[in-house]
């Protein structure tokens, strides 16, 4: 019985090296371009915002793991058990922007506070991050949490994020276009059809997870304007 316990403590273990592994491994490659601190802070925003996933999972009784991180990939989570409705994975989707969106603000009062430019640096960043994330395109946190009102509002997401492509080519957002290709193909072949039970939900579970959503957007699309400007500000 001692050797399972033993084996069982060693497996737990390794998860939590395999997490703080990779979070020092994204540290240590940002603190080459950006630096030591900013590299830090930008690391722990989105270690906060896949906690906000962690513990809505956790709360909603579902097998999660610890986040992985990847250099100027990002992060995520492991379910190992996947939710059982769309209500529940829209609401796991949005508690990562949600804790996102308090640890940018966290960042952007103490900025004032500390009159410092690195931490109003951070805020912007914390707050374009989570704004990115819910462009309303599966597996992002803003199509899943959409996918309770329609997966077919996914086919928004593909111009905006073409759009984004256009403005600035990078090799991320044709890893994001890759990873929801398999989704638009389902929805395409009506693999995600919102009669479906999985995407059945109620009108006011529908109405809720809009506004927030929408308000999220809103409000994270008026914070990064606004702390850009601040930022290109001459000094």
């Amino acid at each position: 019985m001692r050797w399972l316990i033993v084996i069982l403590g060693s497996l737990k273990f390794s998860k939590v090296l395999l997490s703080g592994g990779t979070m020092l491994l994204s540290i240590f490659t940002y603190a080459w371009i950006f630096g030591w601190w900013y590299a830090v802070g930008f690391v722990l925003l989105i270690f906060v915002h896949e906690m906000g996933h962690f513990l809505a999972a956790r709360q909603r009784g579902l097998d999660v793991g610890l986040p992985t991180f990847i250099p100027f990939v990002g992060a995520w989570i492991q379910l190992k058990e996947l939710p059982h409705d769309a209500e529940t994975e829209a609401y796991i989707a949005l508690a990562g922007p949600v804790l996102g969106t308090a640890g940018a603000l966290v960042c952007y009062f103490a900025s004032f506070y500390y009159s410092s430019d690195l931490l109003l640096a951070l805020s912007y960043a914390g707050f374009f991050i989570n704004l990115f994330n819910l462009i309303p395109l599966s597996p992002l946190d803003g199509g899943r949490i959409t996918a309770i009102v329609s997966p077919k509002m996914w086919l928004l997401g593909v111009p905006i994020l073409a759009g984004l492509f256009v403005v600035n080519p990078s090799p991320f957002l044709l890893i994001v276009a890759l990873l929801a290709l398999p989704h638009l193909f389902s929805l395409w072949n009506s693999r995600h059809n919102p009669d479906q039970p999985y995407y059945a939900a109620t009108v006011k579970d529908r109405v809720v997870y809009s506004v927030w959503y929408l308000g999220l957007v809103i409000f994270l699309a008026s914070m990064s304007y606004q702390v850009h400007s601040v930022l290109s500000l001459p000094q």
